[in-house]
């Protein structure tokens, strides 16, 4: 007799939180989507344009390329009177060879750090920390004096060492929250087999893929975009990467608004597909390793 009256608010209220907790999860989609398409829009805007004469471009901006206005000379003059094929092959260099030695250095460093507690492991990490923190543009004029002082000025190489000593720093600490996570008894039961210490590393690898792909990830995107580094430590043609290739093939062509947009367009287009593909491996290394 009593059972009903006391059962029945219980389940008005449980329907209650459902349906807030519907309402709730209905909009965050729709700020999601709506913040999705303001990231997106202005991209296929640039995209669009680029396919597109110049009167296309102002007499119908948001219209697909069709009929008159569809033109491929902006494309055309961009591999014609630009330098892409040289800037794109530097940039690759470039970012293959940080990711590699950001990636092999940082998961040696973080190793060792979490492995051997020696005196000075909280310092070493204090520093690794403070390396986040600080940017490293802060030291620009003493990198230029050492470059020019190693002869590495105008260089690739100046390049990959800085973006590796930039990236290095975020690389250790999230590996460190990786490798903490191993099991302790794998790695005693394979030292106690008799295995060394590289062997215990390599067989402690495969637990830790998410973070090398989160520290591969988060290297590449900064890497890729930089135009700081490459105007003042490698400016000369040859060793142009894409981003300064773009920002001097724009000011050159201010009025060929077909191949300035085609040049913005073939300079992001790597690095929204590399990252198209590799966001879940970015994201999920990411978060989890600040979960940790």
């Amino acid at each position: 007799m009593t059972t009903a009256p006391i059962r029945a608010p219980f389940q008005q209220r449980k329907r209650r939180i459902q349906r807030g907790d519907a309402a709730s999860a209905a909009l965050v989609h729709v700020l999601l989507i709506v913040a999705a398409v303001a990231a997106i829009a202005p991209i296929l805007v640039v995209v669009m344009n680029s396919f597109k004469t110049t009167m296309g471009i102002f007499g119908a901006p948001f219209a697909l390329p069709a009929g008159d206005t569809f033109n491929l000379q902006g494309y055309v003059n961009v591999f014609t009177k630009g330098n892409f094929l040289l800037n794109y092959t530097n940039s690759i260099v470039v970012t293959v060879a940080t990711i590699a030695a950001t990636v092999v250095l940082g998961t040696m460093a973080a190793w060792a750090l979490v492995e051997y507690q020696v005196r000075i492991s909280p310092l070493l990490t204090g520093f690794f920390i403070v390396g986040i923190m600080l940017p490293i543009r802060l030291g620009t004029v003493p990198l230029i004096k050492m470059m020019v002082a190693t002869h590495l000025i105008d260089t690739l190489v100046a390049l990959v060492l800085v973006y590796t000593a930039m990236q290095l720093p975020l690389a250790v600490a999230l590996m460190m929250t990786y490798f903490r996570s191993v099991p302790g008894e794998l790695k005693e039961a394979a030292r106690m087999d008799g295995a060394g210490e590289l062997r215990v590393l390599g067989i402690a690898l495969p637990l830790v893929r998410p973070g090398i792909a989160a520290v591969a990830s988060i290297t590449m995107l900064p890497v890729w975009n930089d135009l700081w580094f490459p105007l003042i430590l490698a400016p000369s043609k040859a060793n142009q990467t894409v981003t300064l290739g773009v920002q001097q093939f724009v000011g050159q062509f201010q009025s060929d608004y077909p191949a300035l947009l085609a040049a913005l367009t073939l300079g992001a287009l790597p690095l929204i597909v590399l990252f198209t593909v590799f966001s879940r491996q970015f994201i999920q290394g990411l978060s989890a390793g600040y979960g940790k």
